[in-house]
């Protein structure tokens, strides 16, 4: 679940430096919670995803990319356009409905925070006298229309006056269209219609095959190389990621004697230790200062699954340079790659309680051909958070025809599957990427459970 990056090995083919694949990760400033309005009328659906959420499991019935030629994995269908559209309504109305809009059906779950912001020159509206500021989330799943409406309430408008929504970052998922918009009260004009239907829920985690393998305490175990019973302590290409910008090494007490354990079986869960090494440990001509943490199964059969589910309960870190991970890697090679979470702890905006990202990676042989995914503010758009708090369930369902991940059992995004028949394997790690004192807070993933569904 990091940011995949190529290095060539000697004498071989180019081979990603697999530490966690990012999902679109930016630099853009952290992001505020703000009050989550419905953005539609009743309706089985609305824009803004609640906390709360119907159990029943609702599938997307068609796709619309059923014929799309992915090219064994290396191609996606073009991302859709948002656009805030703009709006009318009565003098004197109690709601204005503000058309957000995508140009065509999208293969992925896309995701635009939206904002009031006051009107301009004499007939300008203002928020706490003729409107309600609003600060929201909408939220397109695929197969849902490509129009919903946010709801904005109304105070007091006379005849012209205005005020404007729009976004306030760019969209996850899709290329920015319009960006602003203005909310005009117009006695002449209709007022713009509140989408009411069509929209799909967000469903919840539910397995549908025969559970293939639980962690317990005691059947976990690890080892360098790893084995049929045994995850290995490295990924499937060495035990550092340079060109990944990572500064730790991937330790292993057996290798490295003297270190702080990097695992540790406790009543809590796994722990995953990362440290500040009192000296550095070379690596690959490379000296590292830091320890980090890993168990791949790339050579643990009962690990590995092709359509399935996996789910894992965890309690993140919150040391700033820290970077855990839970990620999916096809037996025949990176890549395609799943990244189920991922916690951007190396950055300044990244917070570890609100905070998740998911992503794909598609191409072959080595090469990155693209990546798709989602890098959001958890707690404003799902009423999800405090994962360094207490422990949380991340899971994901590979499907035939999507990919839907999960945190604490309520979708969160969702793809089309372009990697069609391919086999998987879990890693789970905790990187380092600091050149920091990195001590403050906690450097440890907590894992509790970890399991894997076969259909």
């Amino acid at each position: 679940m990091r940011i995949t990056v190529l290095r060539p090995l000697a004498g071989a083919f180019s081979l990603c430096a697999l530490a966690g694949c990012g999902g679109e990760d930016t630099s853009s400033s952290k992001q505020q919670t703000g009050t989550v309005v419905i953005a539609e009328a009743a309706s089985a659906t609305t824009a803004v995803a609640a906390p709360a959420q119907t159990a029943a499991v609702t599938a997307v019935t068609t796709n619309p990319f059923a014929s799309f030629n992915y090219a064994g994995g290396t191609t996606m269908p073009a991302k859709a356009t948002l656009s805030i559209g703009a709006a009318m309504f009565q003098p004197g109305a109690s709601v204005a409905y503000v058309p957000v809009t995508l140009d065509r059906a999208t293969p992925n779950t896309v995701i635009a925070r939206v904002i009031t912001v006051n009107g301009s020159g004499t007939t300008k509206a203002l928020s706490g006298y003729q409107y309600k500021a609003t600060d929201t989330v909408v939220i397109f799943r695929p197969g849902d229309p490509l129009r919903k409406t946010v709801s904005v309430p109304l105070l007091s408008t006379t005849n012209g006056q205005q005020f404007s929504l729009k976004l306030r970052e760019a969209p996850w998922g899709a290329n920015q269209g319009t960006a602003s918009n203005t909310v005009t009260a117009n006695a002449g004009a209709t007022p713009t219609a509140a989408a009411t239907s069509g929209f799909r829920n967000a469903r919840t985690f539910r397995t549908y095959g025969a559970l293939q393998y639980e962690m317990t305490k005691e059947n976990m175990r690890w080892s360098d190389g790893g084995w049929s019973g045994a995850w290995s302590t490295a990924l499937s290409h060495g035990r550092a990621q340079v060109a990944n910008g990572e500064t730790g090494v991937y330790l292993d007490e057996a290798l490295y004697p003297g270190v702080e354990a990097p695992l540790r079986y406790t009543d809590d869960g796994l722990v995953f230790h990362t440290q500040r090494l009192k000296s550095p440990i070379g690596y690959g001509g490379v000296g590292y200062n830091y320890g980090a943490v890993v168990l791949s199964g790339h050579n643990t059969p009962d690990t590995q699954i092709g359509y399935g589910q996996y789910e894992w309960v965890a309690k993140m870190p919150t040391r700033r340079g820290s970077w855990p991970a839970f990620w999916l890697i096809s037996t025949s090679g990176w890549p395609p790659e799943i990244d189920v979470y991922e916690g951007f702890g190396y950055q300044s905006y990244w917070d570890f309680d609100r905070h998740i990202s998911s992503t794909i990676h598609g191409g072959s042989w080595g090469t990155r051909a693209f990546q798709r995914g989602t890098n959001i503010q958890a707690e404003q758009a799902y009423g999800l958070s405090g994962f360094s708090q207490g422990y949380h369930r991340f899971a994901v369902d590979i499907g035939p025809e999507y990919i839907t991940w999960f945190v604490d059992g309520l979708e969160t995004y969702q793809s089309v599957n372009p990697f069609k028949g391919h086999r998987w394997y879990p890693i789970m790690n905790v990187a380092v990427k600091t050149t920091s004192a990195y001590d403050d807070g906690t450097g440890d993933m907590v894992v509790k459970s970890f399991r894997a569904w076969k259909n």
